[in-house]
């Protein structure tokens, strides 16, 4: 389970990371080196995705997308200083609870 935990955090930090530097690029006008740092990014996190060891697809990425929705919080909080309400952690929770449902072992 660390194991995965682990890939869940590496996935969303290049998912999380890439997308921001897209964003920088292409709304902030920044660098475009940026928005390449960025695709490179966004390419390693599909390559990260897959050394999970759960066999199906559909769920490991809506379980990634719980998980992205709270590092996507503390990135917000984090780097671009914008702190999360009450309503974003509790919408984050919701969305934690879920990706344990979805994980949950099954027969």
């Amino acid at each position: 389970m660390i194991k995965a935990i682990f890939i869940f955090l590496l996935a969303g930090i290049a998912e999380i990371g890439g997308g921001y530097l897209i964003w920088k690029w292409l709304r902030e006008e920044a660098s475009g080196w940026l928005g390449l740092f960025g695709g490179i990014a966004l390419v390693l996190y599909g390559i990260i995705a897959t050394w999970q060891a759960f066999p199906d697809f559909g769920r490991v990425y809506a379980a990634y997308g719980g998980v992205f929705i709270i590092m996507s919080l503390f990135w917000g909080w984090l780097v671009d200083k914008k702190i999360p309400d009450t309503y974003d952690w509790i919408g984050g929770l919701v969305c934690l609870i879920g990706v344990f449902i979805i994980l949950w072992p099954r027969n």
